[in-house]
């Protein structure tokens, strides 16, 4: 896998900044949940194609429905990303439901309920 250019770099953060902001107050689609934010982005070296990263908080449904209005959205983020961005090509956007953040919270419970039990066994003994 090749490393990141720091141009490469620091358009994935502006395009990340960007796409918050347009995730947040510019679309209007009541499938997309309030709580989304948007982890990473991945835009590749010849600015065709664009990985967008994006974290829901809330239950499988409210996950799927953000991830099918955001796909139906995505004429409208792209020219929306275009006006704010200055670049040569505007990214195709595909949006990726990132859960590692969900799976981190739920191994974090996990590990606190395996202290928890070892704490009780230790006050037994």
């Amino acid at each position: 896998m090749r490393k990141n250019s720091i141009k490469n770099t620091r358009i994935n953060g502006e395009v990340q900044k960007e796409l918050s902001n347009i995730i947040r107050n510019e679309i209007k689609d009541p499938r997309i949940h309030p709580m989304t934010s948007v982890v990473a982005v991945e835009v590749t070296p010849d600015l065709k194609y664009c990985k967008a990263y994006i974290s829901v908080l809330g239950d499988e449904q409210a996950q799927k429905d953000t991830v099918d209005g955001l796909k139906s959205a995505v004429p409208y983020i792209r020219r929306q990303l275009a006006h704010s961005v200055n670049l040569r090509n505007t990214p195709e956007i595909r949006f990726i439901l990132d859960q590692s953040i969900e799976y981190g919270v739920h191994m974090s419970h996990l590990i606190d309920e395996v202290t928890k039990d070892l704490g009780e066994e230790h006050e037994e003994d």
